[in-house]
Parts: C-alpha cells; sequence; structure tokens
C-alpha cells in the first residue's frame, strides 16, 4: 500500500460530505459505511491529539492490555528492573519500600520445573496390574540359588492414547427366525449398554466441550465429522438441553448455598443474546426506549468457609441485581456478608445490606494506565501495594485465620496504606499533580473509595481484590470468543447452568466430568434431595444409591453406566 497524502479536515467539513452523499441518493448501506469510516478516523484523530493519550495506551486500547505484572510494567516503563528494590531512584516519600535483603526468602518465586507430569498427576487414569510371566512371590531367584523373591513396589509406566471426544460403538444384535411361524428371536443388549442412543457421558462431554473450554458446537460437528463419528450441532444441542434437568436442580440449590456464604464476589462482563437484541431492534424502530439496553453475563463467587461456589447469570440484569437475588435466600440470622466488588454502582445491590470493600487491583491499574507519564509516582503507588500483597502472600503461606490476618495487616500494611493515602492527598492539596491529569484521576479514584479498598485493616476476612471473580468470569469471556453469542434466554440459561457446575467443581478439585454424568444418571434422586448431590458431597449419595441397588433382593450389583459406585 502506498504512503497516502496527509490530510487535515475540520468536524464541520466531514459533516458537509456526508450531507453531500446523503444527496447524492447513496445506497442506504454505502451511506452508513461511509459514516462508520469517517466516525472512526475522528474518534481516531481525537485520541491521537488528546495530551492524556499515548501511542503505548493508544495500543491498550485497540488491542487490550498485557499483563500489569510490577516487574514488566516497571521494567517496561522505566528502564529499572522492578525485582530490585533497593536503588537509589526510588520516588519521593518511598519509605514504605522494604529493601531487597530485608525481605522473606519463602515469598521469593520458585524455579519453574521441567513441565512434565508424576504418575501422581493422572488421578482419572485406569490403573492396569500387569503380573509377572514366570514368578510370583516366595518363588526362587532365578540368578542365586538360595534367594527367594517377594513382592516389590512396582515400576509404574504411564501410556496416554488419543481418542475422539465423543467415540461410537455399533452393536450388532444376533437375530434368529423361525420358517414356520416367522417368530424372530433377538440376543439380548449387554448389561453394561443403556437404551437411549447418546447415554449420559455423551452429554457430559459435549457440555464440557461446550461451556467449559469454549468449542461451539459447529466446530465440534467438524471434528467428530472428519473422525468418522458425525454429530450435528442441532443434535448437540439437543442432546445437552434434555440433560439439564438434574444440573438445574443442583444449580438452585448452589443459589441458596451461595446465599449463606460470609463473603461474595460479583462482576459483570458483556454479553450477547440475539433474542434481546431483536426485542431491543424493534422496540427502537417503534420509537420506544428499550426497558434494559445492557446485556451481561454476571459472576458470583461465593467463599463458604472451605468451599467455593461459582455462579453465572446471563440477562438484562446487572451483578449487583443478581447478587440481590442470590441473598434473597439468605437467613435472616446470618450476620451481613462482605462483599467485593469493584468502584460501579451497578455492582452494589441496594436491596439488601453487605459490608463494602472494593477491588485494590483496579485502584492500581489506574496507574499502570498512566505510567508512561508519570512514571515516579505511580512506581512509588505500585512498590507500596507490592508490600501489602506480599504481608498478604504470608498470611496465606503461614495459613493464617481470619483474625490473625486482621491484627498482621493491621500491624504490617496499615502504616504502608496511611502513609500512601497522606502522601496522595498532599501531591493534590499542593498541586504537585494536576487534578484533571491522568495520574490526578487515579489519586482521586482512590482517595473516594478509601474506606472501601481498605476494608481489610478493619474487618477480619476481607479480601484485597476481586480476582477470583475475574478468573471465573475467563469461563464466560472464553465462551464469548468462540461461540459469540447464545440465541434464546433459554439457551443462556442452560450455559449458565453448565459453567457454573464445572467451574463449582473445579474450585472445589472435584471431576466436572464424572460430576455431570452422575446427575444425569441419578436424575431422580437428585432432583428430589440435591443437597446431597453438590460436587463435595455426591460420592457418598453414589455410594449410597450403589448400596441399595446392590442390597436389592433378587438384584445383582450393577457394573454398568446406569448406577456407578465412587470410581467404577
Amino acid at each position: 500500500m502506498k504512503q497516502p497524502k496527509l490530510v487535515s479536515a475540520t468536524q464541520a467539513e466531514l459533516d458537509e460530505l456526508l450531507a453531500l452523499a446523503k444527496a447524492a441518493s447513496f445506497p442506504q448501506d454505502k451511506y452508513r459505511l461511509l459514516e462508520g469510516v469517517l466516525g472512526t478516523f475522528v474518534y481516531v484523530m481525537q485520541v491521537l491529539q488528546n495530551t492524556k493519550s499515548s501511542l503505548r495506551r493508544f495500543r491498550r486500547m485497540l488491542f487490550g492490555p498485557h499483563t500489569e505484572n510490577k516487574r514488566n510494567v516497571l521494567k517496561e516503563n522505566t528502564g529499572n528492573d522492578a525485582g530490585n528494590d533497593n536503588q537509589a531512584d526510588a520516588a519521593p516519600g518511598d519509605q514504605g519500600v522494604v529493601p531487597a535483603q530485608d525481605r522473606p526468602s519463602e515469598l521469593e518465586g520458585k524455579r519453574p520445573g521441567h513441565g512434565r507430569n508424576g504418575v501422581q498427576a493422572y488421578g482419572g487414569a485406569t490403573v492396569v496390574a500387569v503380573e509377572h510371566p514366570s514368578l510370583k512371590s516366595g518363588d526362587q531367584c532365578p540368578e542365586c540359588p538360595t534367594g527367594k523373591v517377594y513382592a516389590h513396589e512396582p515400576r509404574e509406566f504411564v501410556q496416554v492414547v488419543g481418542q475422539p471426544p465423543l467415540a461410537a460403538t455399533i452393536y450388532q444384535i444376533e437375530r434368529l427366525r423361525c420358517r414356520l411361524c416367522d417368530a424372530i428371536f433377538s440376543a439380548p443388549m449387554p448389561e453394561e449398554v443403556g437404551p437411549q442412543k447418546y447415554d449420559e457421558s455423551a452429554a457430559s462431554m459435549i457440555a464440557m466441550l461446550r461451556y467449559g473450554s469454549g468449542m461451539p458446537f459447529f466446530r465440534l460437528e467438524g471434528l467428530q465429522a472428519s473422525l468418522r463419528v458425525p454429530l450435528p450441532d442441532a443434535t448437540q444441542w439437543d442432546i445437552v438441553g434434555k440433560a439439564v434437568k438434574g444440573p438445574r436442580s443442583v444449580y438452585e440449590e448452589l443459589i441458596r448455598q451461595a446465599a449463606q456464604a460470609e463473603v461474595l464476589h460479583n462482576d459483570d462482563t458483556p454479553a450477547r443474546i440475539l433474542a434481546l437484541m431483536a426485542e431491543r431492534t424493534k422496540a427502537e424502530a417503534r420509537g420506544e426506549e428499550p426497558e434494559a439496553k445492557a446485556i451481561n453475563t454476571s459472576g458470583i463467587v461465593a467463599l463458604l468457609q472451605e468451599r467455593k461456589v461459582v455462579l453465572f447469570f446471563t440477562g438484562h440484569r446487572h451483578a449487583g441485581q443478581n447478587l440481590a437475588e442470590v441473598l434473597a435466600h439468605r437467613a435472616s440470622e446470618l450476620e451481613v456478608p462482605i462483599q467485593m466488588c469493584d468502584g460501579l454502582s451497578s455492582n452494589i445491590t441496594k436491596q439488601f445490606k453487605t459490608i463494602l470493600c472494593n477491588c485494590l487491583l483496579h485502584g492500581r491499574r489506574k496507574f499502570v494506565e498512566v505510567v508512561d507519564n508519570f512514571p515516579e509516582p505511580c512506581r512509588h503507588v505500585i512498590e507500596v501495594l507490592a508490600q501489602v500483597y506480599k504481608h498478604d502472600a504470608r498470611c496465606r503461606d503461614q495459613k493464617m485465620s481470619p483474625e490473625q490476618r486482621l491484627v498482621y495487616h493491621q500491624a504490617n500494611s496499615g502504616s504502608l496504606m496511611r502513609a500512601l493515602e497522606t502522601w496522595m492527598k498532599e501531591q493534590l492539596e499542593q498541586r504537585q499533580v494536576e487534578p484533571n491529569s491522568g495520574l490526578g484521576g487515579a489519586m482521586n479514584y482512590m482517595i473516594k473509595h478509601w474506606q472501601e479498598l481498605t476494608l481489610f485493616l478493619r474487618q477480619a476476612g476481607a479480601p484485597l481484590d476481586n480476582n477470583i471473580c475475574e478468573r471465573a468470569l475467563k469461563k464466560a469471556i472464553l465462551h464469548r470468543k468462540n461461540s459469540l453469542f447464545y440465541r434464546t434466554q433459554n439457551g443462556a440459561e442452560v450455559g449458565d447452568i453448565y459453567m457454573s457446575l464445572i467451574y463449582t467443581c473445579q474450585m472445589c478439585g472435584a471431576n466436572p466430568f464424572e460430576y455431570l454424568q452422575a446427575l444425569q444418571t441419578h436424575v431422580d434422586e437428585v432432583k428430589k434431595s440435591a443437597h446431597e448431590w453438590l460436587p463435595w458431597n455426591y460420592h457418598q449419595s453414589l455410594a449410597d444409591t450403589f448400596l441399595a441397588v446392590a442390597t436389592r433382593p433378587g438384584t445383582a450389583a450393577p457394573l454398568g453406566p446406569r448406577v456407578r459406585a465412587p470410581g467404577v
């Protein structure tokens, strides 16, 4: 492409150009294209001409931010290694930074490993015992005439094989026909084969691929077709849609469980539901104002002592409204829960009282965004917050209780945060920082939300940031980037149910594939007592069901997929 001739045009000139194009009876679609191109041109030029912006920041706006790791941010923008904190060019007032030699060595990063997995990592693998063909325990040693061999620790060898995501087996059932009366006699089906074409494992795998790994139905359809086990995308939706009865009951129970949590994290990410978007477009075409324009996926992570429950809700409602729906199930005798979110008002629930705390990393990010233009002040803030996170890491390493963690932060992080607040206020009051600049905006945000940002210094169990919810929302973001949208509200609800169960299993250390299969196999029992089929206690219910069937008079212990004992 040849370098174009650079021209400058005012907004009035561009508006005049659009008016001429409209008067020339441009086709409607071509006119909208020209209008969009000129609008993009104006937006780009305004951003680049803004003195608060930079090419690096503009690049982040277009392509998204890279890592906000302290070492990378400070090294990239100050030319110094952020890991070497005892250098002479620290920012003024940096008295809160602890020299490197005084830091606890156990908090330093571990050396990277070789990346290979040991045998113990393959918890879901089938174990096959291979016996020696000619020797057994107690036999004479072939090497010496007087020795005997005894059982020794087996050598373990792992072999990983490939297979289609969904495999098929063709059963050719033998049939015999009488030549005189035309009676037909068919061989019985094997006990392990269920009556339906697609068994529970097929529905579980499709749900795992679509809602756990972000693989669209049409992409799985192409993969299965190339492996000569066809599975149309419409059939995939039919399978997971019919299998959602058991998971739906557990999803509703997880909402009740999450309502009793001591700490609740919540946040939003944009979503697309074609049916809702079409309704909004029709309302706007009629000249009506839609009741709600935004479509979001809300993520709520509830901390129940040692357990974590993850819930997703997709629709017009914001995170605060969805949190209110969850808290409606909270027992009245419980204390007010802690709510962690960012500073947006849409994340706050107005119907129920919570102890609000805001994400410290959202405040830090505002300094990361302007670190190019204000390297030294931003370095000071980032370094102080790094020390607070080191203290929090020590609390986790030593497995302190919430009360012990509170006392530790008050003793070690309290002075750092008070000094940081005083320093920011002085910078603004003494006009060392322009309030309307990017740095001034970052400082004003921190000062405005200071009570919520520093709740961890006053409330036991208050978290520092909302990272756990941000990571959970990556499930929805992964789905959005691959599948782009949901077609209907019902499809979004099914996706929320499966995502919630899959990610809750991962947070609790359960196998989501086996768990979904268990819910679908025992759907009647799950609907009757969903509280006994949660990711952390369903193994006991499986064992009880297996024992009840096995001890039934005249019934042999089942070995097929319809009823499974744990580990079978």
